[in-house]
Parts: structure tokens; C-alpha cells; sequence
């Protein structure tokens, strides 16, 4: 479990702003790109409504809400061992399988990749691979996120997917990533299970993320210190009130800042207070007011086309962990989408390179 302390690595000399611009060729080519740089970027514009900054280290409330940073850490998150459920036809250069692990006694499943070749003296590093959104109801773990899979797992990474409980044949309800926190406790018993398998190596274990599964990455490196390296895609990496009156799923930057009754955001008001009358609260749930603490550097990567999840989320994150003196990288992809279609392999290039920076 974390303990609040400083950072323990320094702010790196030149933590950049990058902006990929005026590609017109394939984005694979590094040479069509136009990046620029600089220290000290102007802020970005804020949405409709206010932006809240929040202290490193905010107070807790006396008996904290399961979905605060404090009770998180609080917790045990075991795993266990990773047991092969079904072979899977292999990739390129390593082996696919099925496996399952524990959650809170659930068994949950997930998609396994492992290199083939000498593994090292010390194991293979992982990379934890947090899907976005899916309709519980139709999720496959096999299907979605094929290539983003198979690009890392040929790299020479284990890659371990989670389905989270409730989703394919995972056990468990699927009640949501935002409300609750059990898919972020789901993703900390994957990196528990995977730091007792034998072909891993414990000390080498980074997060990729998309959507959804950004969020649950930047959360769950501000809980565990065992996560040395976050790639965060389009993520949902706001603050709590800017969750509350920035953004609905599905349709990004919400115009309406009034929570629709019966929803999460409707009965966290009802039963807290507004972020305005009990900011303890929002602060106590928001990753980033943790930021001092966070495990590793990130790399963002967001689209500016983006009308799922607000360009401003990867931004104001950006911003954030300058000011609490972490390593970030942001690149912005011109008129680009949530997933990133148009430049994807120019960010795919981007995302091996930094998780081979910091866990090879």
C-alpha cells in the first residue's frame, strides 16, 4: 500500500509539452512528423465550468467513502496465482492465453500474453492493459484492442488484460468505474497476481490505459507503488468535480452541469454536498489530488477531435503534475478521435518507447 511521501524519483530536466502537428503522411513515419516543444506552455481554456485545483494531500474525512484515495490504500489487494483457463492461438512472437485470478474472492478473467524466447534472469516486465467502456453485455475478451495488444505483447512484454467483474465470464456485477471502486480493485489484484508469476518480473510492471482504463490507471498509481510507469490514452483523468460538471459519458464536454437524478453524480451531491460546500469529499476521491505521490511518470496521448473524452482532461493533468514536480508527457493528435485511429501508430511507436524507457 502507498503512504503519503514525496515523490521518490526528480522532475526530470526538459518535461515537455508535445504537439504532433501538420501530418499529412502516414503517421507510422517519424520523419512526417512537425513536433514542437516547450517548458512552459500557456494554461489551457477552461470549460463552461471552473477547473478545481486541489492541494497534494488534501484532509480526509473522518470515516472515509470507499471510493477515497485513503480507504484505497487502506485495503489489502492480494491476487493470486494466474491459472491457465485456455490456450489461445499465438501471436507473432509470444503465447495467448485465458487466465483467471481473484478479486475479493471473484474469479475474474483475463487476456495473458507471454514472450517466447530466454526469458530474463529477472523475468519479463509487465504491462497491465486497462480497457476502456464496453457494454458489460457484449464484451469478449478476445475481441477490441487487438492491435494495441499485439504491438506490446511483441515487444517483449507480458500483457495482462482484465476483463473486470462483470464483464465476459468474470464474476461479479458490473456496476460501474466511477461510482464504485471495484474495477480499480480489480486491476491492483491483476498487478498483485502478476507480481507472484513466475515468468514476471515484480519489479517491472507498467500500466497502459484507455478511456475508462485511464482513469483507473492514474488512480491506481497514486494507490500502490508497485506500478512504475502509466500510458494513458484519451483518459477520463479529471478531478471528481470536473466529472461532476464537465463531462457525461458518451457525449464529452457536458453543457448541462446538473446531474441527472438517480445518477451517481446525483446521489453524491444528495449525500456529500456540492464540491462547493464539501470539498473535503471531492478532494478525498480524486486521484489527482494525490499527484505528489504518484508511483512513476506518465505519457498522455488525446486527439483534439476527441468527443468522447475532453481534450482539457489530458491538459489539465498535464498541468497538475508539473505543478506537484512529476514527469509528463503529453502529445495532442491533430483532429484526431477517442481511439486515436488516425495517428495510431505513430502513438503506439511513442507508447513502446517510453514503457521500454522506464521498465527495460
Amino acid at each position: 500500500m502507498k503512504k503519503l511521501r514525496a515523490a521518490n524519483f526528480t522532475l526530470l530536466a526538459g518535461i515537455l509539452l508535445l504537439h504532433s502537428c501538420g501530418i499529412t503522411s502516414n503517421a507510422s513515419s517519424p520523419t512526417s512528423e512537425a513536433v514542437s516543444a516547450t517548458r512552459t506552455p500557456p494554461p489551457p481554456t477552461q470549460t463552461t465550468a471552473p477547473t478545481y485545483t486541489f492541494t497534494a494531500s488534501p484532509t480526509a474525512t473522518p470515516i472515509p467513502h470507499p471510493l477515497s484515495i485513503d480507504a484505497m490504500r487502506a485495503r489489502e489487494y492480494p491476487g493470486s496465482d494466474a491459472v491457465i483457463e485456455t490456450t489461445l492461438d499465438p501471436g507473432v512472437n509470444y503465447n495467448r492465453y485465458i487466465v483467471s485470478y481473484l478479486s475479493e474472492g471473484l474469479k475474474i478473467y483475463a487476456l495473458m500474453t507471454v514472450p517466447n524466447g530466454e526469458k530474463p534472469a529477472s523475468g519479463w516486465p509487465v504491462v497491465i492493459f486497462n480497457h476502456g467502456y464496453i457494454p458489460p453485455d457484449v464484451y469478449v475478451t478476445t475481441e477490441r484492442y487487438v492491435a494495441y495488444v499485439d504491438l506490446i505483447a511483441r515487444s517483449g512484454y507480458i500483457v495482462f488484460r482484465s476483463d473486470y467483474r462483470g464483464h465476459g465470464n468474470s464474476e461479479g456485477e458490473a456496476l460501474g468505474g466511477y461510482s464504485r471502486p471495484d474495477y480499480t480493485i480489480d486491476i491492483l489484484n491483476a498487478v498483485a497476481s502478476m507480481k507472484r508469476y513466475p515468468d514476471a518480473d515484480p519489479n517491472r510492471i507498467g500500466m497502459w490505459g484507455h478511456s475508462m482504463g485511464g482513469y483507473i490507471t492514474l488512480r491506481s498509481m497514486v494507490i500502490t507503488d508497485d506500478v512504475k510507469v502509466g500510458v494513458i490514452w484519451a483518459g477520463v483523468v479529471a478531478s471528481y468535480p470536473d466529472l461532476l460538471y464537465n463531462w457525461r459519458r458518451g457525449t464529452g464536454a457536458s453543457p448541462d452541469s446538473s446531474p441527472r437524478p438517480g445518477s451517481w453524480r446525483s446521489t453524491f451531491v444528495d449525500q456529500f454536498g456540492s464540491p462547493e460546500e464539501n470539498p473535503e469529499f471531492w478532494n478525498s476521491i480524486s486521484s489527482n489530488s494525490y499527484l505528489a505521490d504518484i508511483s512513476g511518470p506518465i505519457q498522455l496521448h488525446h486527439g483534439t477531435n476527441d468527443t468522447d473524452v475532453p481534450l482539457l482532461f489530458s491538459e489539465n493533468l498535464f498541468f497538475q503534475m508539473l505543478d506537484a514536480g512529476q514527469f509528463v508527457e503529453l502529445y495532442k493528435y491533430e483532429g484526431d478521435n477517442h481511439n486515436i485511429s488516425n495517428y495510431f501508430s505513430a502513438a503506439m511507436r511513442r507508447t513502446i518507447e517510453f514503457l521500454d524507457r522506464y521498465l527495460k
